[in-house]
């Protein structure tokens, strides 16, 4: 009976961080619902939405640690993997003293959330959350039974105690920067190593370390946040039902069923899915399986068929609902909405330069063409769009909805969310109840490691704002050269290093507010910066060691990561051929959003 108790409560996190998201999508429904029917909507819904924001991410964090799915780089010496999980857990128990510390502040403070509840218990989720994240990364340090509980008990307690009794004082940094990297390179997740980074700034200037767990706080309950994990969810149902299927028949039919149009359809079809699902690996999951047949089945090699779906899934990062241009947009404080029309254009070229510049749409002296039947087909199109008609729907209910001003960001996720249960549920029978719960605790886990990191990155990066290193970096880069095309080909070649170097959630929060007041300097639009930005971060989905999509490509297609990213090479000078397009063309970013807007007033 102990044994399931204790067993219970240590997997109570996926079902936590589910119900926590699954009540995101529920209340801003109802609240849309209430404002015809009651004439308002209802009170302090967004700030509790906000908040619940911050226990799904603590408690899916969890989750993805237990299931082995918070993001690292790799195990690069796998025999001192144990050390590298130890010093995560040693971050893990000084962040736990942080976050209490700003509680404790909090309980003092008395602030009151809404509905009687003061904010210090959802705030407390922070301290506990990562004690016992700091608990479970300490047990992977071995495999006994008797060592697990040791090390799961010592490490986190040593980070306590160092947090403790130097809170305050003034420490050298290049030690913790050396053991950081060594950590990194050891296996630790990418959140212990900016969370270790920023502590060790803070601790070098003798700053509360609080101030690190004020900005996890801050930017989890950001009010246009929860748009990120709803979005995902959305898209999540949808990889994980038919609906791949059903699209990809309308693309193969729209642009027929010779090698020619599989190709442009299978590009454009990953390029849709993953501005839906959030994240290219996704992409490569759900369609790899589904499209590589399809390719092969026309005369398409198999290694270049394989070439063309990884990299094309990097692509959707610049369609709405991208998660990834949510992110720069609350960074950069631009509106959404400018953002997804900013980034359809762009997506285009993308595409294109793909296609014509990567060699995909080359014979390579195979006169086969196809054999799939004719090349194109009205009645065949119009079959296939009308099987596939709520999935076609979705762009609509999620840009609609926020373009028009029928919703907020967060309400209309929520609506997109809702829209492809009931869509997937009911009109095609193929989400039940434990399909349902599978895609909220898959969400849960891949946003709960995604604030993880955000929130260390912004700690981070606050420190850099602090410091004044935009204004160093801006005087320094404008001393080396006044010219706005010289200084965008530089700035891109950075962003293709950092691509590779940096996970994008990361470099979203990170680099932005260090790059965009640079980029100002010259006189770049800050929504066409972002395009550039998240253009240059689609390469680093293709460069190790940060480049997840060969990862993902060598699981599913059951090749050597090396086979993978050789194949990869044509389309990193295609995307780099179009980042420096959409760079030195201006226009292509900005003219839509310039446009809508002039149609509006």
């Amino acid at each position: 009976m102990m044994g399931r108790l204790l067993r219970g409560l240590t997997q109570a996190d996926a079902g936590l961080a589910a119900l926590a998201l699954a009540l995101m999508a529920v209340i801003p429904l109802v609240e849309i619902l209430s404002r015809p029917l009651m004439g308002k909507g209802i009170d302090n819904a967004p700030v509790v939405v906000q908040h619940l924001g911050l226990l799904m991410a603590m408690s899916g964090a969890i989750a993805a640690e237990r299931f082995g799915h918070l993001t690292s780089l790799g195990v690069m010496v796998p025999r001192l993997y144990a050390l590298g999980q130890f010093g995560a857990a040693v971050v893990c128990g000084v962040l736990a003293w942080a976050s209490g510390a700003l509680v404790f502040s909090e309980m003092s403070a008395e602030q009151m959330l809404a509905y009687g509840m003061p904010v210090w218990w959802f705030q407390a989720t922070m301290p506990v959350g990562f004690a016992l994240l700091g608990l479970k990364l300490g047990a992977r340090c071995s495999q006994q039974v008797g060592a697990q509980f040791l090390f799961a008990l010592c490490a986190p307690a040593l980070g306590v105690v160092l947090a403790y009794s130097l809170d305050g004082e003034v420490l050298p940094l290049w030690p913790w920067v050396i053991g950081l990297v060594l950590m990194l390179s050891f296996g630790a997740p990418i959140f212990a190593v900016l969370g270790g980074l920023a502590l060790a700034l803070f601790w070098q200037e003798g700053l509360p370390l609080a101030s690190i767990a004020l900005s996890h706080y801050q930017i989890t309950v950001n009010p246009s946040l929860p748009a990120l994990p709803l979005f995902t969810l959305a898209g999540l149902i949808f990889a994980g039902t038919g609906a791949a299927q059903r699209l990809g028949a309308v693309f193969v039919a729209l642009f027929g069923g010779g090698k020619t149009g599989t190709v442009i359809a299978a590009t454009v079809l990953c390029s849709c899915f993953t501005a839906f699902t959030g994240g290219s690996g996704v992409t490569i999951l759900a369609l790899g399986g589904l499209l590589l047949p399809l390719l092969q089945g026309v005369g398409y090699p198999e290694r270049k068929g394989i070439s063309l779906v990884t990299s094309a899934s990097a692509l959707g990062v610049l369609l709405a609902p991208s998660v990834p241009l949510i992110m720069y947009a609350i960074i950069a404080r631009v509106p959404i909405n400018t953002m997804f029309l900013a980034g359809i254009v762009p997506a285009v070229v993308m595409v294109v330069c793909l296609l014509i510049f990567g060699g995909y749409l080359r014979n390579d002296g195979n006169r086969q063409e196809s054999t799939a039947g004719p090349a194109f087909n009205m009645a065949g199109l119009r079959h296939a769009a009308w099987v596939a008609k709520w999935e076609l729907l979705a762009p609509v209910v999620a840009i609609g909805s926020l373009g028009t001003g029928f919703a907020t960001p967060t309400e209309s996720a929520a609506l997109t969310a809702i829209y492809a249960v009931l869509t997937q549920a009911w009109a095609h029978h193929e989400l039940d109840a434990q399909k349902l719960g599978a895609c909220l605790s898959q969400c849960t886990q891949i946003i709960g490691g995604v604030m993880l990191i955000l929130g260390m990155a912004l700690g981070l990066t606050n420190y850099l704002v602090d410091a004044g290193i935009p204004d160093l970096a801006t005087e320094w880069v404008q001393s080396v050269t006044q010219n706005k095309w010289v200084f965008l080909l530089a700035l891109n070649v950075f962003l293709f290093a950092a691509g590779a170097l940096m996970e994008i959630y990361a470099a979203i929060v990170v680099l932005v507010p260090l790059l965009l007041p640079l980029a100002i300097s010259y006189g770049i639009d800050p929504v066409h910066f972002g395009i550039i930005f998240l253009a240059n971060m689609e390469m680093g989905f293709l460069c190790p060691p940060a480049g997840m999509n060969i990862y993902f490509a060598s699981a599913v297609f059951k090749q050597p990561i090396r086979t993978v990213a050789a194949s990869v090479a044509p389309a990193l000078v295609a995307i780099f051929v179009g980042t420096l397009m959409i760079s030195w063309l201006p226009l292509l970013a900005t003219g839509l959003p310039s446009l809508m807007a002039s149609f509006m007033r």
